[in-house]
């Protein structure tokens, strides 16, 4: 590109779409990253990304209050849809904390600074974990890249049922939270089922000191033996909401008032 205020145009354009996503998106928004670090990051991002996007068929680089609300909703639709998976992951700690009887105990999560249980800031971590070594966040970046061809610059336009999808894919956090924490609550509502019978045909026995050690014991040897099935699972939910999210995009895109 020689034109230097249509570079500009297309760059401010793509570093709104990208700092959408970066805003909302697991590990990128994370509170641990300082934000000149993100700020650096976006602009790279749109440095390299604006002389191909704007050359690609009915891609709009004018800069307009349309144009500039679309590169932004298609962000927000990344970022929000992927932030279930963190949701999730919180969700099933605060269920297995509330079995291993850690209701009480908080700690400062980092990514929202706000008190949380202490099994769910361990879920979200390890989650985190997960999502960097099987190289989630990359896959995440390579299908923003690929959302410009499939949703040329400035041409977005988010439709309601796009919203109303992403509010519905909510309601999946519960179920797959419990799907993930059901080893542990399996196996610790059969040790308190073998306790109680204990304590019926040994009324002597104290019950009430067993209990919570057992159920904290079991519980974590549990934990520690799912962990394989993790990168499977984690895997599977966060190709599912990109999915989605590729999909509203593409539905918005096609609905009446949608760009391009």
């Amino acid at each position: 590109m020689t034109d230097w205020p249509t570079f500009l145009s297309a760059m401010t354009l793509v570093l709104v779409r990208v700092s959408g996503m970066v805003a909302f998106a697991p590990f990128f928004s994370s509170t641990a990253l300082p934000m000149r670090v993100k700020a650096a990051f976006v602009g790279a991002v749109a440095f390299l990304l604006a002389p191909l996007v704007a050359t690609l068929p009915h891609a709009e680089t004018a800069i307009s209050f349309p144009a500039i609300l679309g590169e932004l909703a298609i962000g927000l639709v990344y970022g929000l849809s992927l932030t279930l998976l963190s949701e999730m992951m919180l969700f099933a700690g605060q269920i297995v904390g509330l079995q291993f009887s850690f209701s009480l105990v908080n700690l400062m999560d980092p990514a929202s600074s706000i008190q949380t249980p202490l099994l769910g800031d361990l879920f979200s971590l390890m989650g985190t974990l997960v999502l960097i070594t099987a190289g989630l966040d990359r896959i995440l970046l390579a299908s923003m890249v690929r959302s410009f061809h499939a949703v040329p610059l400035g041409t977005f336009a988010l439709a309601p049922p796009a919203a109303l999808a992403i509010v519905r894919a909510a309601g999946g956090i519960f179920l797959a939270a419990v799907e993930l924490a059901a080893p542990v609550l399996a196996a610790t509502m059969l040790l308190e089922i073998a306790v109680a019978l204990l304590g019926k045909l040994s009324p002597q026995l104290p019950v009430m000191m067993l209990t919570v050690p057992l159920k904290t014991l079991t519980g974590f040897v549990i934990l520690t033996g799912s962990l394989a099935l993790w990168p499977r699972f984690i895997g599977a939910r966060f190709s599912g909401l990109l999915d989605m999210a590729e999909r509203l995009i593409s539905v918005s895109l096609a609905a009446p008032g949608g760009g391009g």
